[in-house]
């Protein structure tokens, strides 16, 4: 008579309880390798972020005449250049209300824009008005580039305080501001022109250029020199609102004298 061949139960269990340590250390493995590319992946996201922030500010902070560059609390401001040229005749009696220019390559809008010349040795509150005399012009009603010399018309009268060595004029557009909001940074503008800083701007637009900022966000300006151009430096940190991770972020942008 043959004898019957297979499994015992003792045999069958101790497969069973093998098999489950098996899948329990292979569930750990899967489970901490999706973790770490999860982690991985939330990181290359706040480092792009990161990135992306600092040079948008960067490019935005390039273009800023830099006599008007100012701070206070967590809120940086500028006076973006629209427009640069050469200026043949400034303001003249009787009307003091026309400037006469080398035309312009693009023209820059007018409306909001205003002429600035020089503007050295001036406070920085100076640009941020229209005394007359002073070194920025009451707004741009209209720029005739299609004779030569171009002719920038004014709203109202105004007489420049100074001459530029190089003669160079700028074209300067509405204030520009990077306020921090809780765990916001905003960009604001429209807001138009006051001889005090207010932090943040009560009217305007507002953007949103980075969000899950952790602590403040640290601006600091370095006036131009004869050595040197003006120098911004910001820093901040990104926070992931998860896992509590941060990124800590700084950059200096450097702003080149104009004449």
């Amino acid at each position: 008579m043959r004898r019957s061949t297979g499994f015992t139960l003792v045999e069958l269990v101790m497969v069973i309880v093998m098999l489950a340590i098996v899948a329990a250390i292979s569930v750990q493995f899967v489970t901490l390798a999706t973790r770490g590319a999860l982690d991985v992946g939330t990181r290359q996201q706040r480092a792009l972020q990161s990135v992306v922030v600092s040079e948008q500010v960067s490019r935005e902070l390039r273009s800023a005449f830099p006599l008007s560059i100012r701070t206070a609390g967590a809120c940086i401001e500028w006076l973006p250049i629209e427009g640069v040229t050469t200026y043949v005749r400034l303001s003249q009696g009787p009307g003091f209300d026309d400037i006469t220019v080398v035309p312009f390559a693009t023209v820059p809008p007018v409306g909001n824009t205003r002429a600035l010349v020089y503007g050295y040795g001036s406070a920085t509150n100076d640009l941020y008005n229209t005394a007359n005399p002073g070194p920025v012009s009451t707004p741009i009603s209209a720029i005739d580039n299609d004779v030569s010399p171009s002719v920038i018309t004014l709203d109202g009268a105004h007489r420049f305080s100074q001459r530029s060595p190089e003669r160079r004029l700028f074209v300067v557009g509405s204030p520009v501001s990077l306020c921090q909001s809780g765990r916001f940074l905003f960009r604001y503008s429209g807001y138009g022109v006051s001889p005090v800083q207010s932090a943040p701007p009560l009217t305007g637009n507002r953007e949103v250029v980075a969000a899950n900022l952790a602590g403040s966000v640290d601006f600091a300006f370095s006036p131009a020199t004869l050595q040197r151009g003006a120098l911004v430096r910001f820093a901040f940190v990104l926070e992931d609102p998860r896992s509590g991770e941060t990124t800590p972020v700084s950059q200096e942008v450097q702003i080149r004298n104009v004449p």
